[in-house]
């Protein structure tokens, strides 16, 4: 008995040290003291988040101008990950850790400030660039775009070398290595930086933008929906995606459809032989008055207007109906060369005459001496 007894003795003492002992010289209730200190900065960042922001949503949603709008959104997230920092900074110097731990400690509390920081940088780009709207006449969205995600890019690496330099890697080896890295990679990716230079290029000359519908022949047509930096997304009109390199479509011929001015309308209307010089003339003065008192029509001199006797084909008097509509869009388009046809049928029939259609005609002057016998032969047994 007194030895189980002894044995518990020493259970206790064993608990007793390790509870004292803990980690790293901390005791298990300093551990859980700090884990409940970091706990109450977790409670503050959740009534933080219901009340202030709350309350800071109400106000900034009272106001016309849209700035406020973008610095709530850009500083709500890393202000409620900068109560963690402070309930993981408040917790580790409760510890008050000594030597290595003291600085590992340190390094971990500036590197999580460091985030802070920086994530709220990164989310003010975009705030920033929508204030900049003014220069899309100089830069284009596109351009602008590309600058978003490479000022995007530059917080990240300046944050990455930050924290490096915080935990005492120098970076400045790091970028020498990369270079000569890049060097290595630029040989074998020749490709990549053309592609790169291509969209560039698209850019700067404007080539197309966002929803214009382009052609390169042989290769895409579609609508464009994204310009990457390798690569552009082109929706096909079958909602199929195409993604197309930049290089093709800087060193290609590009039809940027949606920059016409007006959309064409070219057409040759073919009436019968039997249609005198009046009715064609009626035909073509009904036409062209019909489109010079339509507004869906460009009228001239800003696009040309002709209704004229083109030719005289095989089988039909052509008359060209070339004129330009106002609107570029395919539906609109459509629906204007829809009431234009209506119009001519209406037009030509009203002139008392008809559409040709092709045919053949086939004269016989004399017929050949069997034909002949053959011919008369049947008439008088008909007879």
């Amino acid at each position: 008995m007194e030895g189980v007894l002894k044995n518990l003795e020493d259970y206790w003492y064993l608990v007793e040290d390790v509870w004292t002992t803990g980690v790293l010289g901390h005791s298990v209730g300093d551990i859980l003291i700090a884990i409940a200190i970091f706990g109450v900065f977790f409670v503050l960042r959740g009534l933080f988040t219901r009340f202030v922001i709350a309350v800071a949503d109400r106000w900034v949603d009272r106001t016309e101008t849209k700035i406020d709008d973008y610095i709530r959104d850009a500083i709500r997230n890393p202000l409620r990950f900068l109560f963690l920092a402070l309930g993981f900074f408040f917790a580790t110097e409760y510890l008050a850790f000594e030597d290595v731990a003291r600085t590992f400690a340190q390094n971990l509390n500036r590197s999580l400030i460091i985030i802070a920081i920086f994530w709220a940088l990164f989310n003010c780009v975009t705030p920033v660039s929508q204030g900049l709207k003014m220069l899309e006449r100089l830069l284009t969205p596109e351009i602008l775009n590309w600058l978003i995600a490479g000022a995007k890019t530059a917080v990240v690496l300046i944050a990455v070398a930050t924290i490096l330099q915080t935990w005492g890697i120098q970076v400045a080896p790091i970028i020498a290595g990369l270079g000569l890295f890049g060097v290595a990679v630029a040989l074998g990716a020749q490709d990549l930086f053309k592609n790169l230079i291509g969209g560039m290029s698209i850019l700067i000359e404007r080539r197309f933008g966002f929803g214009d519908w382009i052609k390169v022949e042989g290769v895409v047509e579609g609508t464009v929906e994204k310009i990457g930096f390798r690569s552009t997304l082109v929706r096909q009109f079958d909602k199929a995606p195409v993604y197309v390199p930049n290089q093709h479509l800087s060193d290609n011929s590009v039809i940027n459809y949606s920059a016409m001015t007006y959309r064409r309308i070219s057409w040759l209307i073919g009436v019968e032989y039997r249609t005198t010089h009046e009715q064609l003339q009626r035909i073509c003065e009904d036409i062209e008055a019909y489109i010079s008192s339509t507004e869906d029509f460009a009228q001239p001199p800003a696009a040309p207007l002709f209704v004229r006797i083109d030719s005289f084909g095989p089988s039909s008097i052509d008359i060209l109906v070339y004129c330009f509509t106002r609107s570029t869009s395919w539906g609109d388009w459509l629906e204007v060369k829809q009431a234009l046809a209506y119009r001519i049928k209406q037009i030509v029939e009203g002139a008392g005459t008809g559409f040709a259609f092709p045919s053949q005609s086939v004269y016989l002057e004399t017929l050949p001496p069997a034909i002949d016998e053959i011919v008369a032969s049947r008439k008088n047994g008909d007879a």
